[in-house]
């Protein structure tokens, strides 16, 4: 069973972090959220609290589906909105494909490289962080505790580093330790995303403008595979953006879960996020 918490009241609203990661990703949004939905938070298959990814030589995304969909009935969730960064945000999409999710918003997802070559310089990102991990052991726990270390750490996946707490920093230093084995599996069986979304579902792409990982110019390949999802490019964030602009964040996740069919942009009022019905 996937390890999940939920938080606030409200439709229901499902969060899903990247790759060796692990939920409390979302932290810094979610009491923002929590105003306005129910916010479930879910740590994938070998990630955070959840159980290894074992595939017993079936397709790593067959997996993916089949224990994603056993999470919502389990949880009682019913087409609820569907939410994720990177990996998290191509398993959104998917769950949108598979007519799981009422809605699907996805920050910088994986999915939208052209070729294995265009996709070799995310793998080499990875590999290379695991390698660190592996030559370091547990000493790599230390550079939690320092800003240069943190910095170190995040320089690939945020513009603002040094604004994830030291604790913070070692929960997510000891996550991708322990997520090491389903990173390598995960890699291996990246593919392009090729999925076709029913039109009756509201998808949201958000890619970073500093994506150092996932790098912009795939929000091109995402509106050219997507064109009817409504695009957003999320300035001065990185690949991950949650702790690099909580409210600009916050806004896109409500927006991407809202039921109007058009919406106003979205502008920041007293500091939170208000959503306007677009009028005819």
């Amino acid at each position: 069973m996937l390890a999940c918490e939920r938080h606030g009241s409200g439709e229901p609203l499902v969060l899903i972090h990247g790759l060796t990661h692990r939920r409390q990703a979302w932290y810094p949004v979610v009491d923002h959220l929590a105003v306005h939905r129910e916010v479930i938070l879910v740590d994938l298959p070998g990630h955070g609290q959840s159980p290894e990814l074992i595939t017993d030589g079936r397709p790593v995304p067959d997996v993916l589906r089949d224990m994603f969909k056993d999470f919502l009935d389990r949880e009682g969730l019913d087409r609820p909105h569907v939410a994720g960064n990177s990996l998290g945000g191509r398993i959104a999409l998917e769950a949108a494909v598979n007519g799981h999710a009422r809605s699907a918003t996805a920050l910088s997802p994986a999915g939208f490289w052209r070729t294995e070559a265009s996709f070799a310089h995310t793998r080499r990102i990875f590999n290379s962080a695991a390698a660190v991990v592996d030559r370091l052991g547990t000493n790599v726990d230390r550079l939690a505790f320092t800003r240069a270390g943190r910095r170190l750490v995040y320089s690939a996946l945020m513009a603002h580093p040094t604004r994830v707490p030291a604790d913070t920093s070692l929960g997510d230093i000891r996550g991708f330790r322990r997520a090491m084995p389903a990173l390598r599996t995960l890699l291996g069986a990246a593919t392009p995303f090729t999925g076709e979304i029913p039109s009756n579902v509201r998808v949201t792409i958000a890619w970073a403008a500093r994506d150092l990982v996932l790098p912009r110019w795939q929000a091109e390949v995402a509106r050219a595979v997507l064109p009817d999802a409504e695009h957003v490019m999320m300035r001065g964030v990185g690949h991950v953006p949650m702790w690099d602009d909580p409210k600009q964040v916050t806004g896109i996740l409500l927006r991407g879960s809202a039921h109007a069919a058009r919406l106003a942009p979205l502008t920041l009022v007293g500091g939170e996020p208000k959503l306007r019905a677009a009028t005819a």
